[in-house]
């Protein structure tokens, strides 16, 4: 699903899929807090983490042409990832509840550029916050969509966690997108160690974003490591993967929970070494 603007120069063809290896000392440096000032803070509460397998080849063409698929072992990946975000604030202002709390489900794969930096690309992001959609696509220049969304969480970890999530995507389109996933969580608290797929997939501290011209530009954010647990899909119903053109296989995802961090948020640069500010 790529679209074109008759008034654009033509793009360079997307790059082919490689198995380009990322240094560990790479993939652990973008763990590390940047230096700077952040420019927003938020907490990230109960994710939930999807993620299947899927054809590296079908990936790559959704991608800018500047961007690679970061992979684990020659494999691709796409994530689903409900969770409620809490306390979005930009620095120095307090946060409001009824702009600071809401909802959250994303579309992702994992990406790198020049061989560098992996990082995350957000296929789309569904928000239940029609102000934070908005400032989402201003600010960030992602894909942000405002949907109408709700998480009915029971239970305790220590002796069940039952999670439910739901989302319907109302504006813009491409629609329908919506979202409906039952899990349970009883498994120990297991932060990922470096080099396994759990690390690979979760532990993502930069995103890539366009503009309408085609810049590619970065942000990147901190946070502690995720406190992560296994968790089980008891059932799934969704059609955001197909909305983004992402054809996902009929297996039971790779599923991951994680309570909540505590994050950092710092702008964006474009993503040429230039470091210049968005």
């Amino acid at each position: 699903m790529i679209r074109t603007d008759p008034d654009r120069e033509p793009e360079s063809p997307p790059m082919p899929p490689t198995d380009r290896p990322i240094a560990d000392a790479d993939r652990e440096a973008i763990t590390r807090r940047p230096s700077g000032r952040p420019v927003m803070f938020q907490s990230w509460e109960q994710l939930l983490f999807l993620h299947w397998e899927v054809p590296a080849d079908a990936l790559q063409r959704l991608l800018p042409a500047c961007l690679e698929l970061d992979l684990f072992e020659g494999r691709a990946f796409v994530g689903l990832v409900p969770f409620t975000m809490r306390g979005v604030r930009p620095a120095g202002l307090p946060a409001f509840r009824w702009l600071s709390d809401f909802h959250e489900t994303n579309v992702r794969t994992y990406v790198h550029y020049q061989g560098r930096e992996p990082g995350v690309w957000f296929f789309s992001l569904d928000a239940a916050n029609a102000v934070g959609a908005a400032l989402g696509r201003l600010w960030f220049r992602l894909p942000y969509f405002f949907a109408r969304m709700s998480l009915v969480a029971e239970g305790s970890t220590d002796a069940g966690l039952r999670l439910s999530y739901a989302s319907d995507r109302l504006y813009p389109d491409p629609r329908p997108a919506m979202t409906r996933v039952e899990a349970e969580v009883r498994a120990p608290v297991e932060p990922a160690r470096p080099g396994t797929l759990e690390y690979f997939l979760a532990e993502r501290y930069l995103l890539y974003s366009t503009s309408g011209d085609g810049a590619l530009f970065k942000g990147r954010v901190h946070h502690a490591p995720y406190p992560l647990q296994v968790a089980e899909v008891r059932s799934l119903e969704e059609s955001a993967l197909l909305a983004a053109g992402i054809d996902r296989p009929d297996v039971p995802p790779l599923a991951h929970y994680a309570r909540g961090v505590n994050v950092e948020v710092f702008g964006l640069e474009r993503a040429t070494g230039t470091g210049q500010s968005a």
